[in-house]
């Protein structure tokens, strides 16, 4: 599910409101800044963030970004793959676009870590994995490194 490209949400309702409810427990459990649907199984277009300034978790659905300039080179990890970061390359600034759960549009002009996670977040919804940002070495290094991790949790099980 992680690759493949969520779809667009019609009807902004209760049930999106339910989805993005438990999308929040997630994103609370992981002590991430943010988690995207198909992270927790659910092939939608939307996503729940929380920055440490924030005065709670918001939700984002349909997004699109329209505008990027710059560039930022930061360490980023994933909840997907816990405890693992790599350099990546993304732009520094972005304009996103899309829908609160009241189906009120919202518009963000983003910069540096706030940028990265609406970039990153959006990735998931497109079905893109952040080891597909990473050049064939470091690609190599990080299936190897989650091999080992995913060896360790099955360990751990037993």
């Amino acid at each position: 599910m992680l690759r493949q490209r969520a779809n667009e949400i019609t009807d902004i309702d209760g049930k999106v409101a339910t989805i993005a409810a438990g999308m929040t427990v997630a994103l609370h459990e992981a002590g991430g800044l943010a988690v995207a649907a198909p992270q927790v199984g659910v092939l939608k277009r939307l996503f729940v963030y929380e920055m440490p300034d924030d005065e709670g978790p918001k939700v984002i659905v349909n997004p699109v970004i329209s505008e990027t300039r710059g560039e930022w080179v930061y360490d980023e990890g994933c909840l997907s793959v816990p405890g693992l970061s790599w350099e990546i390359v993304r732009p520094k600034e972005v304009h996103l676009t899309g829908y609160d759960l009241d189906g009120n549009d919202v518009a963000f002009e983003a910069d540096e870590l706030l940028a990265r996670m609406f970039q990153h977040e959006l990735d998931h919804l497109d079905g893109v994995l952040l080891l597909e940002h990473l050049d064939d070495e470091q690609r190599k290094e990080a299936k190897r490194a989650v091999r080992e991790m995913q060896l360790r949790q099955t360990d751990d099980v037993r």
